[in-house]
């Protein structure tokens, strides 16, 4: 089974996160904010993984370091449950609309971390979210899992439905990405 568990206490969070790549619909997110607690949700369901995170930020600050930690977790718990890369398909690739918004995500379990995030937003915040807080989120989660993560935004109005597309597409490409081969490491150099 590939799974891990993860927890962290600095002095601005308190975060344990628990994954199982081959997930059985187990889900609780608990972040202390409501709009990164629904994406997350969806994420888990989409990528068919179960996800337990619990979090307890200094949100009285504002909701950055709460963001951008769970990121860091999460990142790291994703590439313990995943343990030495060999047998996965490694590339994932995904394009998913939510009502008028379009979103790519492509992934490469690389070990060499890089972000390219291509989505613009129209508000400050979706709910208590600050919207410059995604791309902390995704910069963390790939610097610690150590993927490369391109994420497009190819047209939307409403933020609400771009951010939903970009993680809807994010858990399909990590679910084709993290699938099963064999038992090989999927590089030509025969290591990642």
């Amino acid at each position: 089974m590939r799974s891990a568990s993860i927890n962290r206490v600095t002095k601005e969070t308190q975060i344990n996160i628990n994954m199982n790549l081959e997930g059985e619909g187990l889900i609780s997110i608990d972040t202390g904010v409501g709009f990164l607690d629904h994406m997350l949700t969806s994420f888990a369901f989409h990528s068919g993984m179960d996800l337990d995170i619990k979090c307890l930020g200094d949100l009285k600050v504002d909701d950055h370091h709460t963001v951008e930690d769970v990121g860091i977790v999460l990142g790291q718990v994703f590439k313990e449950s995943l343990g030495e890369i060999k047998g996965i398909q490694r590339f994932g690739n995904a394009t998913i609309p939510m009502d008028e918004s379009l979103a790519t995500a492509s992934i490469d379990i690389s070990n060499r971390p890089y972000l390219v995030f291509n989505v613009d937003f129209a508000h400050e915040k979706i709910g208590e979210m600050d919207t410059q807080n995604f791309k902390e989120f995704f910069r963390a989660f790939v610097n610690e899992s150590r993927i490369t993560l391109h994420l497009n935004l190819m047209y939307g109005d409403n933020d609400h439905h771009k951010i939903e597309a970009i993680f809807k597409a994010f858990a399909k490409a990590v679910q084709e990405a993290v699938a099963q081969s064999d038992n090989s490491i999927s590089s030509t150099k025969g290591v990642l």
